[in-house]
C-alpha cells in the first residue's frame, strides 16, 4: 500500500490509529540505531532509509537518479512490513537474524527475501530490529551492493 505522503512525518500522521504507535516506535528504534550516513525519506510511497546520492552518486542501478535503498517500513493493508536489503544480500546477517528471532518473539517468523511481516502490532520485536539495524554500516552496504549488482 503506497502512500501519497511527501514526507515521513506526513506518512506517520496519516497512519490508522491502530498502527500509529507501533510504527512510530519502529521508526524511533531505527533512527536510534541507524549507522551514520543513511537518511530517512519517502521512497516508493513508503518510509525509506537510504544511501543518499550525495554519498553514492551512482544511485540505485535500476533508477540511477534514486538513492540506494537499504531499509523500508510500511503499514500495509494486513500487516506491518520491514524490508532490510542487507539481510537479502548478506547470508551471515540473515542467519544471525533468523537465529535471534525466536529469542525475541513468540510468533513464527513471516519473512520473504527481504521483507518481514507482522499481522499484529504487538508482535514487532523492536529491540531485535534495533540490533539488526546497527549491524551494517553505510560503507559495508555499498560494498555488498556493488559486489552483487549486475555489471
Amino acid at each position: 500500500m503506497q502512500s501519497n505522503a511527501r514526507t515521513p512525518d506526513q506518512y506517520f500522521r496519516n497512519l490508522p490509529d491502530d498502527r500509529r504507535a507501533v510504527m512510530n516506535a519502529l521508526r524511533k528504534e531505527i533512527l536510534n540505531n541507524l549507522p551514520k550516513g543513511f537518511e530517512e525519506q519517502m521512497t516508493y510511497g513508503i518510509i525509506g532509509y537510504v544511501v543518499p546520492l550525495s554519498a553514492y552518486p551512482a544511485g540505485y542501478h535500476v533508477t540511477p537518479d534514486t538513492p540506494l535503498p537499504f531499509i523500508n517500513i510500511a503499514s500495509q493493508k494486513n500487516h506491518i512490513a520491514f524490508y532490510h536489503l542487507g539481510m537479502y544480500a548478506d547470508p551471515e546477517l540473515l542467519h544471525w537474524f533468523t537465529e535471534a528471532y525466536p529469542k525475541h518473539s513468540k510468533t513464527k517468523l513471516d519473512m520473504g527475501k527481504s521483507c518481514i511481516r507482522w499481522k499484529k502490532p504487538e508482535h514487532v520485536p523492536l529491540k531485535l530490529i534495533g540490533e539488526l539495524v546497527k549491524k551494517m554500516t553505510m560503507k559495508a552496504w555499498i560494498k555488498i551492493y556493488e559486489d552483487a549488482k549486475p555489471k
